[in-house]
């Protein structure tokens, strides 16, 4: 892989790889663009099977943070940063203050916060070394696991879809199905029980699966049976690339509106393939916000409470972007783009002028 081509194709400012063997640290920070502010994104920690496949997830889920960033109306740019390791055993505190020491070293233009395999107490040990994150515990002044405020978007997302496809967005009878039911895929599913809904769930861990059986009731799918679940709603909350050309075919489900990042395995001919077969999209990036206004509303020191009703507000842009790509003739995602583009745009025309200290 050409990173300066993959750098120019996503329109990518920097990307930084960071290593440190004598505590095992192989990571890369990619910073997609800082128009708008600060690039804000969560560590992932995976076992990636290459270096290639690190860098292509680092710089799709960067990019994905500025158009979320964008569309949720926040000053912050997108960022995001991957840690390849072994989730079961790379949570050392040696780890991660060394990572914290490089997200340090980039001087505030990144700020890093939890993702995929990583913690709270991850993130109180880069804490250690840079003020530069959020979602370290609330008794060093942060805010906690951001993933119930990303439930409480997606819930809402979810609802704003149900208005569409079925004129209410009423949740009593529904059926949702939960791909995932980990940190946000839990919270969802307690979301959507309080709400009436009936919920289904497929998930690699018994342990998850149980767990939610026992609070929540439901039904437990396998992966093939899950994409062709009988259900109003298909929530995707685990990992991406999942809607792809296998995939979309065998979906029955009118609505598709879930939790995971980089749903779609290609942005164009996947998302184009939920429009002609009639399917309702919300674009990933935008439905689960949630979390990124939770670690926003931490750096400028509001409330929890506030954070939840920004989230709630999630309804609002959904609905927004189905309607432009309906009026448009466009797809969802491509809807959910123009938006970001044209804030994106208009703000860096404004910061052309310089209004002193």
């Amino acid at each position: 892989m050409s990173v300066f081509t993959e750098l120019s194709e996503a329109g990518h400012e920097q990307i930084v790889f960071c290593r440190d063997d004598s505590v095992g640290l192989r990571a890369i920070i990619a910073i997609h663009s800082t128009a708008l502010g600060p690039a804000l994104g969560g560590c992932r920690l995976y076992n990636y099977a290459s270096e290639d496949d690190a860098l292509r997830d680092v710089l799709r889920l960067s990019r994905g943070m500025t158009y979320k960033a964008a569309v949720a109306g926040l000053d912050l740019g997108g960022g995001k940063a991957v840690i390849w390791g072994d989730p079961n055993t790379s949570h050392s505190e040696a780890l991660f203050r060394s990572f914290g020491r490089f997200v340090a070293s980039l001087g505030g233009r990144y700020i890093t916060a939890e993702d995929m395999n990583t913690t709270v107490e991850d993130m109180n040990y880069v804490y250690r070394e840079t003020r530069w994150v959020t979602g370290h515990s609330a008794n060093s002044g942060g805010s906690g696991d951001p993933s119930p405020v990303t439930a409480w978007g997606t819930f809402h997302g979810i609802r704003a879809c149900l208005e569409v496809v079925y004129g209410s967005p009423d949740l009593t009878g529904r059926t949702v199905a939960i791909q995932g039911a980990g940190s946000v895929g839990y919270h969802l599913a307690r979301f959507l029980k309080d709400a009436g809904a009936r919920l289904m769930y497929s998930d690699i861990s018994e342990r998850r699966l149980a767990r939610v059986m026992e609070e929540f009731g439901g039904t437990v799918l396998d992966d093939e049976e899950y994409w062709s679940a009988g259900c109003d709603v298909l929530a995707p909350c685990a990992i991406g690339g999942v809607l792809n050309a296998r995939t979309i075919p065998r979906i029955k489900a009118p609505i598709i509106a879930g939790a995971a990042n980089n749903q779609l395995a290609n942005e164009q001919t996947d998302g184009a393939a939920l429009e002609q077969a009639g399917i309702t999209y919300a674009p990933d990036y935008v439905i689960n916000a949630g979390g990124l206004i939770n670690v926003n509303s931490e750096l400028r020191g509001t409330s929890h409470e506030k954070a939840m009703q920004d989230a709630a507000n999630i309804f609002t842009t959904v609905k927004a972007v189905i309607n432009k790509a309906k009026s448009a003739g466009i797809t969802t995602t491509q809807a959910s783009n123009r938006l970001a583009e044209e804030r994106i745009e208009a703000v860096a025309r404004l910061r052309r002028f310089h209004i002193g200290s």
